[in-house]
């Protein structure tokens, strides 16, 4: 039976006090591993809540970035609830808002169980596995840098450029918009370029963590790749981690079908940890309501 006393609305700033609430509280929460923090997206949709009573039950967070990509940054509900009870109306509101874009397409990645039946049942179907490696402190190969090219820490008057090579080396699902690639920067324990006489070629831009760092992001344009870039590019960083004396330990992931970077990082050392997880998209041209 339909609660009638729930309410859908978008979420708005002065949501954050409770959503941070559901947040810190249940224990059933979906955060998309990502650059901002849910509630830094609050102000931007689609951003739903349900209430009851002025009392918000749930939220589901999806603004897009890049445009046309709405990955599931959020998904918190009251224990009162049950996941799909939660789910079903915030994501029919969100499917209202995908209708008016061309070629959108929803993502998540998530390996939680409570998950999966909800995503099945909503047309979300799987596409790709990301798996983590890590490195330990060992001798890397000495390779000299490809000839004409330039490695030198990365400025913030690099980031158009940036953005252009991350847009020629992934797919649109996994592309970094100029907005979070700022934010990105702007949280960089090491972040470096790869320049030659046709301009920037590669960059790199890792994180820090307790245990080391970790290999965020790392693209070269396609024209200049199998050349030894990205090998100088992680080589650089993997120096740099040592001298800085972190811990010896460099993680990074990739999705499990991506073959040249699998081999690219073994290569250099990293070895799977065991950790995967599933993503799952729904594309609405796939469903018919486009308009």
């Amino acid at each position: 039976m339909i609660d009638v006393n729930l309410r859908i609305r978008p979420a708005v700033p002065a949501d954050h006090r409770q959503i941070a609430d559901l947040i810190l509280m249940e224990q059933r929460v979906h955060r998309h591993l990502d650059w901002r923090a849910p509630l830094e997206w609050l102000g931007s949709q689609p951003y739903f809540v349900l209430e009851k009573e002025e009392r918000i039950l749930a939220a589901l967070a999806c603004p897009p970035d890049p445009p046309s990509i709405f990955w599931i940054r959020l998904f918190v509900f009251d224990s009162i609830l049950s996941g799909s009870s939660a789910w079903l109306p915030l994501w029919e509101a969100v499917r209202h808002e995908l209708s008016c874009f061309e070629e959108a397409t929803a993502a998540i990645i998530t390996p939680q169980r409570w998950l999966e039946t909800i995503l099945y049942e909503s047309g979300f179907v799987p596409a790709q596995t990301i798996v983590m490696l890590e490195r330990e402190e060992q001798p890397l190969e000495s390779r000299p840098i490809p000839a004409g090219i330039q490695l030198r820490p990365m400025t913030v008057d690099d980031l158009p450029r940036v953005v252009e090579v991350d847009a020629s080396a992934f797919q649109p699902l996994w592309q970094n918009s100029f907005p979070a690639l700022c934010k990105a920067f702007s949280q960089a324990l090491f972040a470096s370029v790869a320049e030659g006489e046709s301009g920037l070629v590669g960059y790199q831009l890792s994180t820090g963590n307790p245990f080391g760092a970790h290999l965020a992001r790392l693209a070269v344009r396609p024209e200049a790749q199998r050349r030894g870039i990205a090998f100088a590019l992680i080589g650089d960083l993997i120096t740099r981690v040592y001298r800085a004396e972190r811990s010896s330990r460099l993680t990074v992931n990739t999705q499990s079908d991506n073959a040249t970077s699998l081999a690219l990082y073994e290569k250099i050392g990293f070895h799977r940890t065991g950790e995967q997880y599933p993503v799952y998209v729904y594309r609405e041209a796939d469903h018919g309501t486009t308009r």
